[in-house]
């Protein structure tokens, strides 16, 4: 394990935000997780998904990691599925389509013996039931910032497979540097890419038919990130969308120019590895990098105000500041407003109609 034997680097010193409204206005459904849930149980039944003795398309897929002084925590899953391909300018929906679809037809690989290697320690797992591996790593005491590099691989023999190149995968972890001020964390759907999750029929045939090259971001949200960022400061991404989306969403983010950052998604069935809860892993990045102070970013659309309402009261001092981004079918329905009114007066909690709100309160708290 690794074991972090320096002091923490200090962070920049950033203004106090001092005593903020309880809610602020600029410029301004399960149902769709039902559905998903109901297509992975479908698709986890079919024939197609059944074991086979020997895997013929053996892969490791990588989530990546991130970490610091207090751990490293790496992710992945392990499949018997040739890798998704990447969408090509001027393919048809079908093709769209079909790739969809594969990203859901996983047959996964379960007790498979893993070593993963980071920092020049090693540590051994077995996936789980449903393919995944989570491992925790003690400190990064010796990994650069602010990419680290590793890698996952077949510790020994699996049902005919040996280790080997051809079954090893990189794995990249997001180590953040001494000059890192704040850390962003920012929901996914709905709040940097246009999604429609309170209206489940659009948000089928988006995902259905879409691609990182046809799905659109919201006007000014890759500038907005990029700005908060500022080439130092971290950004993880973290939704209750499927794992089965992961290589989608890392694509779309690189095609649209946001920050690189882990993202960090979940399973709607299978096991306790793959269904961590929105909550968990926000505390997780908070617990990885206890010397970084965090905006959160989510959308009204679901419940990014209550969760995060939640992780404002469990760590104080550690929020900066926290932006919604109104998408609600019907903005008067007064569920955001209710979570408003039992908010810490010290964090401001901003209800935007745009990037550009967010942009302008930013500045005013010294974030940009």
């Amino acid at each position: 394990m690794l074991r972090s034997s320096r002091t923490a680097a200090r962070r920049g010193a950033l203004p106090s935000p001092g005593p903020a409204p309880v809610l602020r206005r600029y410029g301004v459904g399960m149902g769709a997780q039902r559905w998903v849930t109901n297509v992975e149980r479908l698709l986890e039944s079919t024939p197609l998904l059944s074991p086979r003795s020997t895997p013929t398309s053996f892969r490791i897929e990588s989530y990546g990691g991130h970490g610091g002084p207090a751990g490293v925590m790496v992710r992945g899953r392990v499949l018997d599925n040739p890798a998704p391909s990447r969408a090509a300018e001027g393919e048809g929906v079908g093709a769209a389509v079909r790739r969809s679809v594969q990203n859901f037809l996983t047959r996964e690989l379960a007790g498979v013996p893993l070593t993963v290697e980071i920092g020049g320690t090693r540590v051994r797992t077995v996936s789980d039931d449903d393919g995944y591996f989570l491992v925790r790593a003690s400190g990064a005491d010796r990994l650069g910032s602010p990419w680290a590099s590793g890698s996952v691989s077949l510790d020994g023999d699996y049902r005919g497979l040996t280790s080997g190149a051809a079954t090893t995968t990189s794995v990249d972890v997001r180590v953040p540097g001494p000059e890192a001020r704040i850390g962003i964390i920012s929901d996914i759907d709905d709040t940097v890419i246009k999604t429609g999750v309170q209206r489940a029929g659009q948000m089928v045939l988006q995902t259905l038919a879409g691609s990182e090259l046809t799905r659109e971001a919201f006007p000014g949200a890759a500038a907005l990130y990029r700005d908060l960022a500022a080439e130092v400061n971290p950004v993880f991404y973290v939704s209750s969308s499927p794992w089965n989306l992961h290589a989608f969403l890392s694509a779309f983010l690189e095609h649209h120019d946001f920050p690189r950052g882990p993202v960090l998604l979940r399973d709607l069935l299978g096991t306790r590895v793959g269904r961590e809860q929105k909550h968990g892993r926000i505390r997780e990045i908070l617990d990885l990098h206890p010397d970084l102070r965090f905006v959160l970013i989510g959308d009204s659309g679901e419940k990014d105000p209550e969760i995060y309402a939640d992780i404002v009261r469990s760590h104080p001092g550690r929020i900066l500041a926290v932006y919604i981004r109104e998408v609600r079918l019907d903005p008067g329905d007064g569920t955001v407003e209710q979570v408003a009114q039992a908010w810490a007066p010290d964090v401001p909690f901003v209800l935007a109609a745009d990037s550009q709100a967010v942009r302008r309160h930013a500045q005013t708290l010294g974030l940009l």
